[in-house]
């Protein structure tokens, strides 16, 4: 099976980033398939377009963090959107047919509007950006593409697009499907939604000391205002991180025996939660660490996979460009 998938470069990647997608695209990687991930680097224009003076370092942060996540350059093409000057091409075709009403129904292009008010996003490059998605994933041949329930309607789109071009022009493009995976769904450490912009992630790029800052602080079910006052761990974001780092059984039974019972303390359960998450970040921290000491390895990875993208992206122009009866 041919997947595909991406990330747009909007800085350093954290848990939610590991756990709800990275984990799940190794696994994908490391069952067979033929694998594509790309750094979205053109869809970061689409709101981002008037702060671009960090874009590149950005482009090669994100394929550092997903080499030393676990994706296997020898295993799967990872490259970057804008080497690949053929996703604009099929993004200006695609376009040709797509009804301007149809775009503007599409539910994140007024939420996103209302999200970001401060900036001037009322663009045809941020109108368009589902198109441009499609053309992501339609020039690869995308058999499957892993979505989270928040990003269905786009791979819907996309389906749509391609079932339109294909009653238009003859069987050329592949519709794709939604490949679900089991997500953790954690809160960010504040207990509000994890986002950026709150502050409260935790990056995978990090250290045991800034691992320590940002769980010690977290909050813990209210009615544990003292040692021995017990608690319900299911009302406690801590519980579900220590569920979403696969704390070991004997542990969590550990956790939810002293919690319940008053036998433990948070500040014990917080140091056991450590532990776990230390166990899966500490490797991929010292990948980071050697990453950023052979930058040139890279680049390397990434001028590889760019070429392996040209050649799979130029097989389905072709078809495309036939299919249109154009000449060139």
């Amino acid at each position: 099976m041919k997947i595909l998938s991406g990330m747009r470069p909007t800085g350093h990647l954290h848990i939610g980033n590991l756990l709800g997608a990275l984990d799940n695209w190794v696994k994908l990687q490391n069952d067979g398939n033929e694998c594509f991930f790309f750094v979205a680097d053109w869809h970061m224009l689409t709101t981002g377009y008037e702060d671009i003076s960090k874009l590149s370092e950005m482009t090669r942060t994100l394929v550092r963090e997903y080499v030393s996540s676990g994706l296997d350059p020898q295993k799967s093409v990872i490259f970057v959107q804008s080497a690949i000057k053929a996703h604009a091409e099929l993004f200006l075709i695609l376009s040709m047919i797509t009804p301007l009403g149809r775009l503007e129904r599409v539910p994140t292009y007024k939420e996103q509007l209302r999200e970001l008010s401060d900036r001037e996003i009322t663009t045809f490059g941020f109108l368009g950006y589902p198109v441009l998605m499609a053309s992501d994933i339609l020039i690869y041949d995308a058999d499957g593409v892993p979505v989270g329930e928040d990003q269905t309607y786009h791979l819907e789109f996309t389906r749509e697009i391609a079932e339109k071009f294909n009653s238009i022009y003859g069987s050329t493009l592949k519709v794709p499907k939604a490949l679900f995976s089991k997500i953790p769904k954690l809160s960010g450490t504040d207990g509000r939604k994890m986002s950026k912009s709150y502050g409260n992630v935790i990056n995978i790029d990090s250290d045991t000391q800034e691992l320590k800052n940002k769980i010690m602080p977290m909050p813990t079910d209210p009615a544990r205002v003292h040692k021995y006052d017990p608690g319900t761990p299911e009302k406690c974001n801590v519980w579900y991180y220590h569920l979403a780092f696969e704390t070991s059984k004997e542990q969590l039974d550990y956790v939810h025996y002293g919690c319940t019972h008053a036998t433990i303390g948070c500040i014990e359960c917080k140091k056991i939660l450590m532990d776990s998450m230390t166990k899966k970040l500490g490797p991929i921290w010292e990948k980071i660490a050697y990453y950023k000491a052979h930058e040139g390895e890279i680049d390397d990875i990434i001028a590889d996979g760019n070429e392996k993208a040209k050649k799979s992206a130029e097989m389905t122009m072709e078809r495309v460009r036939n299919a249109l009866n154009l000449l060139f």
